[in-house]
């Protein structure tokens, strides 16, 4: 009777081979304790080859892994849900304000109410006073603390934090959307800050802060700058 070869099959010919000489001679493995132990296998009642302890565990360890995946995307989607909701009824909150100090009011009072936030601001830039309510900027700062260019920025950014004045020892993350209302369009900035320093993080999508920096934007834009 042709023996078995000693070694691992290199290609599928010989693994093909390999298989044909095992079910030939299926005493091989039946009659080897050590080997089926080895491989995660072991003999049922009925002399069929069964999982074993190994193998139990491995499929175990991979339900393991699916399960809490699974879990970690629920958690995602509820969260994604969650904020979609807040930042809907903040809408409602932005579009009841009635002039740009109450904007800017109401602006806040959403960051900390609706979202858990510390603080919530809108800023504008140029000679002009910024409105009551709204901080001022020096020409040229949302590019500073943007990036030239940028629409927003989300985590850690100390260049930011003079944004909350006298809350900016509190902050230790933000989100900030750059604003242009009004024509001629003046450059601003919407900003919300965080005390977790873990609460913004640059991986973070900015579709809602964006979509409510444009509600923001829009509401200002009923009522002159100054």
């Amino acid at each position: 009777m042709e023996a078995i070869r000693v070694g691992l099959p290199t290609t599928p010919e010989e693994a093909f081979s390999l298989k044909h000489q095992l079910l030939a001679r299926p005493d091989i493995l039946r009659e080897d304790p050590a080997l089926l132990a080895q491989l995660g296998l072991r003999l049922d009642a009925a002399n069929v080859v069964d999982f074993g302890p190994l193998a139990l565990s491995r499929v175990n360890a991979a339900h393991q892994r699916e399960s809490g995946e699974r879990q970690r995307l629920e958690r995602v989607a509820r969260a994604n849900f969650g904020a979609q909701t807040q930042t809907h009824a903040a809408v409602i909150d932005v579009l009841a304000s009635r002039d740009l100090t109450d904007l800017a009011r109401r602006v806040d009072k959403l960051a900390r109410l609706r979202f858990g936030l510390a603080a919530g601001v809108v800023a504008l830039e140029g000679p002009e006073a910024a409105p009551p309510g709204w901080r001022p900027l020096a020409q040229g700062q949302v590019d500073l603390v943007l990036g030239p260019g940028e629409g927003a920025l989300i985590g850690h950014a100390p260049t930011a934090l003079g944004l909350f004045g006298e809350r900016a020892r509190e902050i230790g993350s933000v989100a900030l959307v750059r604003l242009s209302p009004w024509t001629p369009a003046k450059s601003g900035v919407i900003g919300f800050g965080a005390g977790d320093p873990g609460a913004f993080s640059a991986d973070m999508g900015a579709d809602l802060l964006i979509f409510l920096a444009a509600v923001v934007e829009r509401t200002a834009e009923r009522w002159p700058p100054g």
